[in-house]
């Protein structure tokens, strides 16, 4: 399975916790895990607090004063801060289901994180029962 996700903004975090919960869902599993993967190299899977919109903010202020966009990269693409960012936060998450349902805390989502937007993404999902 896999989930489109259409970005706006070079940098941004995109709460998609309804999207992974619906394609548990739809792939009728009851019990088992489910593994969200990025297949980008300029963005990440994180999960995190998600009632204060404050904490994505501050997450991309936090990386973006660890990797400036301007620095003295080799890479020529001009989005160099974006592929390191992308290694800091990771290419996946693993999250149990029970009952139907992710295993999360309270506070917490599963976010898409873009760093080298807007883009068209892609992040797919497997299943373990």
């Amino acid at each position: 399975m896999k989930i489109n996700i259409k970005t706006t903004r070079k940098s941004q975090l995109i709460d998609i916790t309804n999207d992974i919960q619906q394609a548990v869902l739809d792939a009728e599993i009851t019990f088992g895990l489910v593994h969200v993967f990025c297949i980008h190299t300029t963005a990440g899977i994180a999960i995190n607090e998600s009632a204060d919109p404050d904490v994505r903010t501050d997450i991309i202020n936090v990386l973006d004063r660890l990797v400036p966009w301007e620095g003295n990269y080799l890479h020529k693409g001009g989005n160099a801060a974006a592929h390191a960012k992308a290694c800091i936060i990771g290419s996946s998450e693993l999250l149990a289901i029970e009952d139907r349902k992710l295993v999360i805390g309270k506070w917490q989502a599963v976010f898409f994180c873009e760093f080298d937007g807007p883009r068209d993404r892609v992040v797919k999902l497997k299943f373990t029962k």
